[in-house]
């Protein structure tokens, strides 16, 4: 018989959720079936496994809760080989991490306290349509594997994606409406059957009031999903396994005895420093003055003293309405910004929010430094980057510097998202851009510091943005058990961050909101307090706007003399192959000799791009030169390539000969093509006419000096009489002469008898 990982029997079940034109399967007991919990959810034709698995026993010496979110693309679930040396999947892209991000976030709060076994929930993706997203799959599908697993878990959860499409709100919309961002607005929100406990999205300038339509949406489909998941833990559902947390109430009470006042006192120290080191002290002074009482749990104390640290921090703010740093809920830290502080990058932005520091630069490029995308999704390539970076220093630390971890990564495309829809389109104007924001100082909110100082590089820079963007991140403290007070605070900083109850930042222009990121510690969030922190957060962003409109009110007219000039040339696409020539010959030339940058887009358009104008302006007339096709009546000064018997042949441009005909050489009668011309000759021609094989006439009448126009003879080219003006030959001189059909000259006929 086959067993669980529990080694009962193996139980299958199957439950399906009809949400709006999008139906989706739960099914557990096929595969993984020694996880804890496994699922396998689908929709359309993606498939996602999701499996929670959990260590037999605590792990030891651990002050937190070891949980593990990791998500799997497999480049096979779409038909792909994976790019790169080794073919093989490596470490997660960019998309992976963030939806790992995503699973993570709403699950974690509704772990038991002292809950200390290590778990791991991972999430592999099979198959995907390409339509239907993967990443709410995920979700959902990890609320439903610790559903109905024996970890301890106060759920389940799920997730909906709502979008913003043509004005109206839509559940779970396709794929290719969030990669090309036809949608107004990426929400994922997720939750448990009484409240939300993740909110994720990207907007562009959606009002607060639309968010909150959106946010009643998703919850609705959210209670729904969650019913049949319940469905099915009733299925195959196992019991929870018991946590048993350890009695501290006599080394808390220990604790507070000694350090209650102490701590209250140095709380109030509004510098970070000076802050920390007081309470390092006060936490050192009653670890040495409880040592004897309670010898065998040094980490006991330590633990009751950050309690006592939370709870003194919770009832300052509910009791007195004063923060620790001194300020009233709604009060936001000073402010300052200032632009152009590196003298050659592209741009620069510092902006300060009390002991919050952030700089940022901006670098200009072409379509060559676009990054390249290899994952599941439909995008290929990414024009505008914004990276963040945490150096130790910013918090006063010493550890190895390493590459970004997942909250580096999750930064930095908060920001990114928030910043985006203000760019101008790649059609007006064809730069790739990436933005670096270093924090240099950190006391909170440093993403939304990242916001602000990149607003200002892009303007700096003389990126014609639409509108400048802001942030601010807001926070929540609740009451104890029975006590219904809630303070929801405006521009939280480390410590509030750190004992509060939620960390909610808003992104946005004055006209609406650009990017949400909502993560709380509590069971979940009502509408109503989430409705009061967005007009909070709005009153506040008014204020950040307004200081960074001190340091620049719009973008610079001019970029940096060490930015590159983009210039555009259209060309006929079907020319396109003779601008690169054969393995690239022509555009590597004109690149070598040059020092251009030279992009070409499929549409037609020649992207040159150099901070040298002049360099770039005889890059422009290379490909011109080589692209330039001739016009009736124009005159050109071309060289003689080669000669034939009926006429020469004249190159009036790079890649481009004319047909003079012997008697279009002179006006007076010519007997042999070299007695007038040799190959080598510069000379004056006219466009007499194209014909309808693309082969070009010339003639010479009228430019040879001492000559004058022949009557008759029309000065935009060709005949003004249909004919008239032409001298009488022996064979069409527009079709080169007559021809057998092996191109050869038939022979001529002898004269009948």
């Amino acid at each position: 018989m086959r067993t669980d990982h529990g080694g009962g029997p193996v139980r299958t079940g199957r439950v399906e959720i009809d949400l709006p034109g999008r139906p989706i399967s739960i099914e557990t007991g096929r595969l993984a079936r020694q996880a804890n919990g496994a699922v396998v959810v689908r929709c359309g034709d993606t498939v996602v496994l999701v499996t929670a698995t959990m260590s037999s026993a605590p792990r030891e010496g651990i002050d937190f809760f070891p949980l593990t979110c990791d998500y799997e693309e497999k480049m096979f679930a779409a038909g792909k080989i994976p790019g790169g040396f080794f073919k093989r999947e490596g470490r997660p892209g960019e998309r992976a991490i963030l939806t790992a991000r995503l699973m993570d976030r709403p699950i974690r709060p509704l772990f038991p306290k002292g809950f200390r076994n290590d778990v791991q929930v991972i999430a592999t993706v099979l198959s995907t349509d390409q339509d239907n997203t993967p990443d709410i799959l995920a979700v959902t599908g990890a609320g439903a594997a610790l559903g109905i697993s024996d970890i301890p878990f106060d759920g389940p959860i799920a997730a909906v994606r709502i979008g913003l499409i043509d004005g109206q709100l839509t559940v779970n919309p396709p794929q290719r409406a969030i990669d090309e961002k036809t949608t107004d607005l990426d929400l994922v929100v997720a939750g448990t059957r009484d409240a939300v406990t993740m909110v994720e999205a990207g907007a562009r300038e959606v009002t607060e009031e639309r968010l909150l339509e959106a946010l009643d949406l998703a919850h609705a489909e959210i209670k729904r999903i969650i019913g049949r998941i319940d469905d099915l833990v009733r299925q195959v559902g196992r019991p929870k396994s018991p946590v048993t947390a350890p009695d501290t109430s006599e080394v808390e009470s220990a604790v507070r005895d000694a350090a209650a006042a102490k701590v209250a006192e140095a709380l109030r120290r509004g510098d970070k420093q000076s802050r920390e080191t007081a309470l390092a002290q006060v936490a050192a002074e009653t670890q040495h003055a409880l040592a004897g009482r309670f010898p065998d749990r040094p980490r006991g104390v330590a633990d009751a003293v950050e309690a006592l640290i939370k709870t003194e921090v919770r009832r300052m703010i509910l009791n007195d309405g004063v923060r620790p740093d001194g300020r009233t809920p709604t009060q936001i830290r000073p402010l300052s910004a200032e632009v152009g502080l590196l003298p050659r990058v592209h741009g620069s932005g510092l902006f300060v929010r009390g002991q919050t520091q952030v700089l940022t630069s901006c670098t200009l490029g072409t379509g060559q430094d676009e990054q390249i995308i290899d994952d599941l999704s439909l995008r290929e390539s990414k024009r505008f980057m914004h990276h963040y970076d945490f150096p130790p220093f910013s918090v006063g630390e010493v550890r190895p510097l390493r590459s970004p971890g997942r909250r580096e990564i999750g930064h930095g495309v908060l920001a990114e998202r928030a910043v985006e829809p203000m760019l101008p389109p790649e059609e007006e104007w064809p730069y790739t851009i990436r933005l670096v924001s270093l924090t240099l100082e950190s006391n909170g909110s440093t993403s939304m510091a990242s916001v602000c100082g990149s607003t200002l590089a892009l303007m700096d820079t003389g990126v014609p943005i639409r509108k400048p963007v802001g942030g601010i991140a807001m926070g929540l403290i609740t009451g104890p058990a029975g006590d219904s007070r809630v303070a929801i605070l405006t521009d939280i900083q480390g410590i509030e961050d750190a004992m509060g109850d939620m960390d909610f930042k808003v992104a946005g222009t004055r006209d609406g909101v650009t990017a949400l990121q909502m993560d709380i510690k509590i069971r979940g969030l009502s509408r109503d307090v989430f409705g009061r922190a967005l007009a909070q957060a709005r009153e506040a962003r008014m204020q950040v706007l307004d200081v960074m409109q001190q340091a620049i009110a719009a973008p610079r007219p001019d970029l940096s003399p060490y930015a590159p000039r983009i210039i555009t040339v259209l060309i006929n696409p079907e020319r396109i192959r003779e601008v690169i020539g054969p393995g690239g010959k022509v555009i590597n030339k004109i690149t070598a000799e040059t020092g251009v940058k030279i992009d070409i887009e499929q549409d037609g358009r020649v992207l040159i791009a150099s901070p040298d104008g002049e360099a770039a302006a005889r890059a422009r007339r290379m490909i011109e030169d080589i692209v330039k096709e001739a016009k009736p009546g124009e005159v050109y000064k071309g060289r003689v390539t080669r000669l034939m018997n009926f006429g020469a042949f004249v190159e009036i441009f790079p890649g481009k000969e004319g047909l003079v005909h012997i008697s279009e050489l002179s006006r007076e009668r010519v007997n042999k093509v070299e007695d007038v011309v040799k190959v080598g000759d510069e000379l004056e021609v006219r466009v007499k006419e194209i014909d309808n094989l693309g082969r070009v006439n010339l003639t010479r009448r009228g430019l040879v000096p001492g000559e004058e126009v022949p009557a008759g003879l029309s000065p935009e080219g060709g005949d003004g009489q249909g004919g008239e003006g032409r001298r009488p030959d022996r064979f069409d001189r527009h079709d080169r002469g007559p021809r057998d059909r092996r191109g050869g000259r038939p022979p001529r006929r002898k004269p009948g008898p």
